[in-house]
């Protein structure tokens, strides 16, 4: 099975050019979210904008151009912004985790009350053998998720203003635990064959340079993966092209 270096998974965002509400973004904005348990890293392609985040320590706004990288831990609820042509690559720990469940948006307190209520918020259109589902459909549906997103976000925003970042955020971190709880069993297997499993074989590797035992070095190999050649995939802020991992 083919894997990058210590278990990340990667994307390459082409970020939304739709309108958000709230007039954020002179071409748009993605989705507003935060991930419980992986860390996310933006290198930016191309294009202009800003990632703008909200963490215990109140509301930052990143300016993105080529070149620039800006890291996000988790607990930390942020949102791609799009001046103009926005594309980033997405680095991502825990490769598995984040595509599993592990982000978690930005809804009003209603549409988090329960894992079923936010399903319902979050589910996307899916075609089958009676069902005419188009990107149109599904476009529509991400776009309306986004929206429904921004008008949590924008309380929280104002929350913060009002009682502090860290107190605003408190009710949406609890409720994103609540959300995510049930998956974490299944969570721990698929970061114990991923993540895990390259820390522990490095752990080996170590201690064998240690004893001057090297096997390792007469199995290594060199492997190349093309992009998935399907229309790139709706993601949370934008389109996504991926590669096959295994």
């Amino acid at each position: 099975m083919t894997s990058l270096p210590g278990g990340v998974s990667v994307s390459r965002l082409r970020v939304y050019d739709w309108p958000a509400p709230d007039g954020v973004g002179r071409a748009g904005s993605g989705t507003p979210h935060l991930h419980v348990a992986s860390a996310e890293a933006y290198v930016v392609l191309s294009g202009t904008g800003a990632l703008h985040t909200l963490g215990p320590e109140g509301f930052v706004e990143h300016p993105l151009r080529p070149g620039v990288v800006v890291t996000v831990q988790p607990g930390v609820v942020h949102r791609a912004v799009n001046d103009g042509d926005l594309e980033v690559l997405v680095v991502m720990s825990n490769a598995g985790l984040p595509e599993a469940g592990d982000a978690v948006m930005t809804f009003p307190p209603p549409a988090l009350a329960d894992a079923a209520t936010y399903r319902d918020a979050a589910a996307l259109p899916v075609g089958g053998a009676h069902a005419q589902v188009t990107d149109e459909h599904v476009a529509h549906a991400v776009r309306a998720r986004r929206d429904l997103a921004l008008q949590g976000y924008g309380q929280l925003l104002q929350a913060a203003a009002r009682h502090g970042a860290a107190a605003a955020l408190r009710p949406f971190h609890e409720a994103a635990v609540r959300l995510v709880r049930p998956s974490v069993p299944r969570w721990q297997d698929l970061w114990g064959r991923t993540a895990f499993a390259e820390t522990d074989a490095t752990a080996a590797v170590l201690e064998g340079l240690m004893r001057g035992s090297a096997p390792h070095l007469a199995h290594g190999r060199a492997e190349r993966v093309e992009s998935d050649p399907a229309p790139r995939r709706y993601g949370m802020c934008g389109r996504l092209e991926t590669w096959d991992l295994g």
